[in-house]
């Protein structure tokens, strides 16, 4: 299983951390590869998606039952969002340098911002994930939870702010912050952070359009 992005293949590094053995991580990565994850509800702090088990071959995770290869099982993955104050570091640390507002606009999470957000003490990427699935198994991830983590990957490739909504910061919410310490702050580096949001419309427009196309092809 591949991710494009760096911050694509620390998502999957994380699963797979997170997962019981190998058989399982394997058996997740084939649910993904063909096509078996549904589509998948996002929101702050949340995924839920169904999966269709006999994709893929065996994808039969440790300790759960014997199931109709055409079943569909329920996953939800819980995803721990920022407290306001590191949400508010990160929307600093953001607004901090002109560029970051247009960068991710453009599909681009930049490993300086990651760092510089490290360095205010916000992680991006979450260091746990709570998986339940209906599936049976006695242990989580299961193969059916790694499969959508698996697929998640590929949506955050295609659009950083994936990420930032599943951290608290929904896209719409994170423009109005930046924009609101440019208007507080009035210095030259943030004052550009609003701007460069609407001088970015059309990158903005195409990187939704890429995100779109890429959950219907998942659906």
């Amino acid at each position: 299983m591949k991710a494009t992005t760096w911050w694509g293949r620390a998502w999957l590094r994380s699963a797979e951390d997170a997962a019981y053995d190998d058989a399982d991580v394997a058996a997740g990565w084939r649910l993904a590869r063909a096509g078996a994850v549904g589509a998948i509800d996002i929101e702050a702090g949340r995924l839920l998606a169904a999966v269709r088990t006999g994709a893929g071959g065996r994808a039969r995770s440790v300790g759960a039952p014997v199931v109709d290869p055409d079943e569909l099982v329920a996953c939800s993955v819980l995803v721990p969002v920022l407290d306001p104050a590191d949400r508010e570091a990160l929307v600093e640390v953001i607004a901090a340098t002109s560029g970051r507002i247009a960068s991710l606009l453009a599909g681009d999470l930049p490993a300086g911002l990651a760092e510089h957000a490290e360095e205010a003490g916000v992680s991006l990427l979450p260091d746990q994930l709570d998986c339940t699935c209906t599936c049976g198994a006695w242990v989580q991830p299961c193969a059916h939870a790694l499969a959508v983590l698996a697929q998640v990957a590929w949506l955050l490739d295609a659009d950083p702010f994936v990420l930032l909504g599943l951290r608290g910061l929904p896209r719409d919410h994170l423009l109005a912050e930046v924009a609101d310490v440019a208007g507080r702050s009035g210095t030259s580096g943030v004052g550009k952070a609003s701007d460069e949001a609407e001088i970015d419309l059309d990158v903005a427009g195409e990187a939704a359009e890429r995100a779109a196309a890429l959950l219907d092809d998942l659906a």
